[in-house]
């Protein structure tokens, strides 16, 4: 392995720095349904104080954000300040090192967000452009820059996507009743909501049990969002044979993970943590999971579950109703911790977005 080495001058950033940082994170954002695999980035040139140039990384094998911008002066970057939400790539892909451009362009300064998060290749762009005399700032809103593209460097630093469960519960923690009826526990709103959720993940995934009680699309319905996130099912038991099923539609591609295709434990259920790589490696950022309360139990007992988004409806649905998740805990000192991250209302619906302590 080659270890990069590279100096990184702390100073303080101005007001401006941080103005232009701020956009360049929200240029970022507009690529998210559309960067595949990639991390999204966005960038602002400024020259005199004044932004010049701004873009982003806008379509999977198309220019990088730094690209689409120089693009914008002529690559005529002498005395140019540029801000980055991410630090600019050093080798040879589906385009041409961005720092490479930037060093051509004659940038005079440059401010990154946050470093590459593949640690094979992290600080190499930064050294690149110091060795061509580019004065480099690292770290400008690097915790947002963090939040934007979690599933990226989840995903360089480990092989598993980004993770979230969704879960749509009563009051009293129910998701279903006991013979499967779940339509519907909460509000229109919080279910619009869901879909724009389904959206912003480039894969979602449920259990054969799911499929067979409620024959779900697994597809975005929502206007003016084109986005056909991966339909993913764990099939244990290799039930799921009926091809007239909604999975199966032409609406988006659907991979069926079974005894055949995946690693199987002892036990005979499927590795999750080997069908979470395997989704890495066909560079699943983010993943949504919409499950029932076995698949959701068994990801939070295996510790792949990154956060919960729970929609919780004023209803009560009884305590012969499923529970959300199936882990049968014995004793108090066993309660699993959250985090609330966020806490919302949609209509009468509460939503949480929490993580696992």
């Amino acid at each position: 392995m080659i270890i990069y080495l590279y100096v990184i001058i702390i100073m303080a950033f101005t007001h401006q720095d941080t103005e232009c940082m701020t956009l360049a994170l929200k240029l970022s954002q507009f690529g998210r349904r559309a960067v595949g695999a990639n991390p999204m980035v966005g960038c602002v040139i400024t020259l005199d104080g004044k932004i010049i140039a701004q873009d982003y990384h806008r379509l999977y094998g198309e220019g990088h954000a730094e690209v689409n911008a120089l693009e914008q002066i002529n690559y005529k970057g002498e005395n140019t300040k540029v801000y980055i939400t991410l630090e600019p790539c050093s080798h040879y892909g589906k385009t041409a090192p961005c720092s490479e451009a930037l060093i051509k362009a004659g940038v005079q300064k440059v401010f990154i967000a946050m470093l590459d998060p593949n640690p094979l290749v992290s600080g190499r762009g930064i050294k690149l452009l110091q060795d061509s005399d580019i004065e480099v700032e690292v770290g400008l809103l690097e915790k947002e820059a963090t939040e934007i593209n979690r599933g990226f460097i989840k995903r360089m630093q480990t092989g598993l996507p980004f993770v979230t469960s969704k879960i749509a519960m009563s009051l009293d923690g129910r998701t279903a009743m006991k013979n499967g009826d779940s339509k519907w526990i909460t509000s229109e709103a919080s279910r619009k909501d869901v879909q724009l959720l389904r959206s912003l993940n480039q894969a979602i995934m449920t259990g054969s049990g799911t499929i067979k009680s409620d024959n779900p699309m697994m597809t975005v319905r929502t206007e003016n969002i084109e986005s056909k996130p991966l339909r993913v099912v764990i099939d244990s038991n290799n039930i799921i044979t009926d091809t007239t099923l909604n999975i199966f539609s032409s609406d988006a591609e659907t991979l069926i993970l079974n005894n055949n295709n995946s690693e199987v434990l002892p036990n005979g259920k499927l590795d999750l943590k080997s069908a979470l790589i395997k989704l890495g490696e066909m560079g699943i950022n983010n993943l949504l999971l919409e499950a029932g309360s076995g698949l959701n139990g068994a990801m939070t007992k295996a510790g792949l579950i990154d956060e919960f988004i729970i929609y919780t409806a004023p209803v009560l649905l009884g305590s012969d109703a499923n529970p959300m998740i199936e882990i049968p805990l014995k004793k108090m000192s066993d309660k699993i911790k959250l985090n609330i991250v966020e806490l919302s209302q949609i209509e009468n619906d509460i939503k949480i977005r929490a993580t696992i302590k």
